[in-house]
Parts: C-alpha cells; sequence; structure tokens
C-alpha cells in the first residue's frame, strides 16, 4: 500500500494546531522583583476554554500513529518479524529524540541549579519544558500493545473501539462519581485508545466503507459531548485547568471521547477534498518538511517562548497591557510571529542533529527479527527498557523538569536506563546493511 498523503497531512496539522494552542495561551508577567510568572489565561479568561475545541486536535494524532502503526505491524509480520523487534524499534524512534532532548534541557537544569538560579525560576522553566511529554507515555503505551490490538482488530473490527470506549465510560463514571483512585489511569489508553484503534479501522476501510458513517461518527459525537458539557458535569475546556474538577484531560473524560470521535468523523469526512489538494505538488510540498520534523517541532516548541521571556521580559522590554484586555489580543499577532521566527531558527539549527540522530537509530534499532536472534534470555530488555522510558517520561510530564527547583536524579536515570535497554537488541554489524545509515542520512535531509 503506498502512503497516504492524507495521514502525514494530518500529523503536521496536529503538530501546528499544538505549537500554535500553546503559543496562544502562554501569557508572561514580570513582577516588580524581576522574577516571571505565567498566569493560567484559561483560569483568569474563562471564555477563552472554547478555543480548546479547535485546539486540541490530539484524537487526530492518535488516529493517524494508528492508522500508520497498523500498516507497519502488518507488514512486520507478513515479514516475519517479532512483537520485541518491532515496538522496540518503534519505541526507539521517539525516544532516541526525546532522550537528547531531556538531557540538553537537564544540563542546563543542573548547571542554572548549580549557580544558584531561583528555584521557583528553575522550577517553572522545567515545567515549560516539560509540557508536552504527556503525550510520549501514552503514546509508547499504545504502540507496545499494538500487536495485541491489531490482532482483535482482524477478529473483531469495529468491535473492538466500541468496547474500549464503553470501558472508558465505565471507568469515567466511578471517577467522577466516588471518586476511585487510580481508575482514571485506565482512561489514558481507553479513550486515546479507541482513537488509535479507529486508525486500524480507517486503514481496512471499516469507516468508509458505508458512506453514512462518517457523517454519524461527527454528529453523534459532538451531539454527545454538547450533552455532556450542558447537562452532565463536564467542562468545556479540552485543556487541563487549574481547579477545574472534573478534568476532561486528567484523566481524559467521557467529554473528550465524544470530542474525540466527532473529530475522526469530521476528518474522515474532508478526507476527499484534502487529499485533492495534497495531489497538487506545490500544496504537498509545504506539508511534508512540517510532517517531516514533527517530533522537533514536538519537542523544542517552547524553547522560544523561553527565548522571549529573557530578551524582553526579563529586560522588562516588553509591554504588558492586562491579561484578556483587547491590547493584550492585539499583541499575539507580533508574539506568535516572533515565536514562530525563532522556531523556525531552532529547527534549522537542529538539522545536524536529526541527521545524526538518523544513523544513530539505523544503528541501534532492535533487530525486527530480535526474540528469535536474541536468545530467550534477552527478550525482555526492550520490554523493560520501554517500562524505565515510560516510567521516567510519565514522572517529566506531571513534575517538569525541575519539581520544587531540583534537579530529577530518579527520572534522569530512568530515562537513560530505558534508551540504553531499547538498543540491547541492536543488530551487529555483519548483519546490518551498509547502505541503511546513507538511505536514513537521504531520508532525514
Amino acid at each position: 500500500m503506498s502512503r497516504d498523503r492524507y495521514v502525514d497531512f494530518l500529523r503536521a496539522w496536529a503538530i501546528g494546531l499544538v505549537v500554535l494552542g500553546h503559543w496562544l495561551i502562554t501569557a508572561l508577567v514580570r513582577e516588580p522583583g524581576g522574577e516571571i510568572r505565567a498566569p493560567e489565561l484559561l483560569a483568569t479568561v474563562p471564555w477563552t476554554q472554547w478555543l480548546t475545541l479547535g485546539f486540541q486536535i490530539m484524537p487526530l494524532f492518535f488516529l493517524a500513529g494508528g492508522h500508520a502503526a497498523g500498516g507497519s505491524w502488518a507488514r512486520a509480520r507478513a515479514a516475519g518479524g517479532t512483537a520485541a523487534g518491532w515496538v522496540g524499534g518503534r519505541a526507539l524512534r521517539l525516544l532516541l529524540p526525546a532522550a537528547v532532548y531531556s538531557g540538553l534541557v537537564l544540563s542546563a537544569v543542573g548547571i542554572c541549579s548549580a549557580v544558584g538560579v531561583d528555584p521557583n525560576t528553575l522550577e517553572l522553566v522545567g515545567w515549560a519544558m516539560a509540557m508536552q511529554f504527556w503525550f510520549l507515555p501514552v503514546y509508547l503505551l499504545l504502540s507496545a500493545l499494538t500487536p495485541p490490538l491489531h490482532a482483535a482488530h482482524r477478529r473483531w473490527g469495529l468491535l473492538v473501539p466500541v468496547t474500549m470506549g464503553a470501558a472508558a465510560l465505565v471507568a469515567d463514571t466511578l471517577v467522577v462519581t466516588v471518586h476511585m483512585p487510580y481508575v482514571g489511569l485506565l482512561d489514558y489508553v481507553l479513550v486515546w485508545g479507541v482513537a488509535y484503534q479507529l486508525g486500524f479501522c480507517w486503514r481496512d476501510g471499516l469507516l468508509t466503507q458505508r458512506r453514512p458513517l462518517p457523517a454519524a461518527l461527527a454528529a453523534g459525537g459532538a451531539l454527545a459531548f454538547a450533552a455532556l458539557i450542558t447537562l452532565g458535569p463536564f467542562p468545556v475546556s479540552l485543556i487541563l485547568v487549574t481547579g477545574q474538577t472534573p478534568s476532561n484531560t486528567d484523566p481524559p473524560s467521557a467529554a473528550m471521547l465524544a470530542w474525540a470521535v466527532a473529530q475522526v468523523g469530521l476528518c474522515l469526512l474532508a478526507a476527499p477534498a484534502v487529499r485533492r489538494l495534497l495531489n497538487r505538488e506545490r500544496v504537498w510540498r509545504a506539508v511534508r518538511p512540517v510532517g517531516g520534523a514533527s517530533m522537533t517541532l514536538y519537542l523544542w516548541h517552547m524553547l522560544p517562548v523561553l527565548i522571549v521571556a529573557a530578551a524582553f521580559y526579563l529586560t522588562g522590554l516588553a509591554p504588558e497591557p492586562t491579561l484578556g484586555s483587547a491590547a493584550w489580543w492585539g499583541l499575539r499577532l507580533p508574539w506568535l510571529l516572533v515565536l514562530g521566527v525563532g522556531l523556525a531558527g531552532v529547527v534549522r539549527a537542529l538539522r545536524p542533529l536529526e541527521r545524526g540522530l538518523s544513523l544513530l537509530y539505523e544503528r541501534t534499532r532492535p533487530d525486527p527479527d530480535f526474540s528469535r536472534s536474541s536468545g530467550s534470555s534477552r527478550y525482555w530488555l526492550p520490554w523493560l527498557g520501554l517500562a524505565a522510558s515510560v516510567t521516567a517520561l510519565t514522572r517529566f510530564a506531571t513534575r517538569g523538569f525541575a519539581p520544587d527547583g531540583r534537579f530529577p536524579v530518579l527520572p534522569t536515570l530512568g530515562l537513560l536506563l530505558g534508551t540504553t535497554l531499547l538498543t540491547a537488541g541492536r543488530r551487529t554489524t555483519a548483519d546490518r546493511n551498509p547502505e541503511e545509515p546513507k538511505k536514513a542520512l537521504r531520508e532525514a535531509a
């Protein structure tokens, strides 16, 4: 099956809106003593919570991820690949850039801590640089579950996401009504897993062979969301707002599930028109680089905010109208333009690093036939590496890179250990195709 440009477009679109959304709601204030504070726009100006309906686009990223993973795992399985090799390779593709990013940020945290930077400032910066990490543990878990999830898909089709959705509703009911601890953690896999599983169904035609189904998903999901936020207990915001209970994202709620279903339906309805646009080479040339740099954009998009904060807010040069006022909104356009230029510079500067990571991935990724070629004694190494990495990334996502203004020793060691174990299934020099690093370099260029 040829590569679907629309799936690549969805990834690029999702990442673009995530970056734009984070920048839009980020507000900075310089205190009289010189400290920088980041007030929460969604809490201070409540009507802005409606904006999250347009910017909470991650369901489409999981949909596109499921579509791509379903095809990749099917091809690997047909070629005799194993779950350990395939999962290890998929995980390492995400973890290498995440580990390098984390290593650089943590090095800066360690230096700043050693020279006595204010702990509160350090904690704020550490949180800003890790705020996007919530996505990685969930996506890695779903990648690890792809072999059994895809096997269930082949046997039961659409019944699988329906069952997962029903289980998510039960878990969310327990969270909202009796506040049952830890049950909500299941919804991170179940709610986002519905979108991921629908990606399998989309790839195999189960969502498009019945023409009314996309419209039914869009209308049904939107109506359910409207009912849940008007008649039910759920807020409109699809991004976490401090003090708001229940939340639609922590954990993902029934309202988030409804919105995800609606987005999938809208995505399918828009597919024919967008595919016609993407068939134009000029349009595709504009979209393709964004998709290729999606991980870099996702990881590094808050760095320009810190640069602007240091250049304009610490120096007192930035105008600071009242948060949410007409003047404040008027300054959002130059704010976004400056950050966009800054991120373009960051991406350009990181190109040699991206090429190096592509080569490193080809040299260290697990053998697709890992469990058969490596012996049973090493079979569990990629799984242990994945578990250690997910634990460390979850810690960073919830506490930041500088919790309480301190260097996070244990999560740092966990990420280092996890990434190292995932390379334990690497192929030997004799087994490796010498053309692969050259191919990886060409693809990264």
